[in-house]
């Protein structure tokens, strides 16, 4: 591969990596972990699909602002997840945290939940 060749797929990742920052707020209720996490561009939006109001509320979801992978190793160590965005559901199906059948889809955005007993 070329030099060239090489830092365009570098800036390439960069960019790619930047797309999918989350934010994460997690919070402590007892000896339960409960994060709740969406991807960045969502944060604060509302979602409808025929009587179903979805809100991405900021108070409940904006946090840090972290990378895809800070984030999925949150959701590991954490025993309650709410998450809700394309990036970080489908990384969280890709790294076996959630089954693809679990994904719901409310107004083309993607949602998903971890309950740990």
């Amino acid at each position: 591969m070329s030099r060239s060749c090489i830092v365009l797929y570098e800036e390439k990742a960069q960019m790619e990596t930047a797309l999918t920052d989350v934010y994460v707020n997690v919070r402590r209720h007892g000896k339960q972990i409960v994060l709740a996490t969406c991807d960045c561009e969502i944060c604060g939006k509302t979602f409808r699909d025929g009587k179903i109001v979805f809100e991405v509320r900021e108070e409940f979801y904006k946090g840090m602002k972290v990378t895809i992978e800070e984030a999925i190793e949150l959701c590991k160590q954490s025993t309650i997840v709410n998450m809700v965005g394309k990036c970080i559901v489908k990384q969280a199906v890709k790294a076996g945290l959630v089954h693809p059948e679990a994904v719901l889809r409310i107004d083309g955005i993607l949602h998903a939940q971890i309950v740990r007993i």
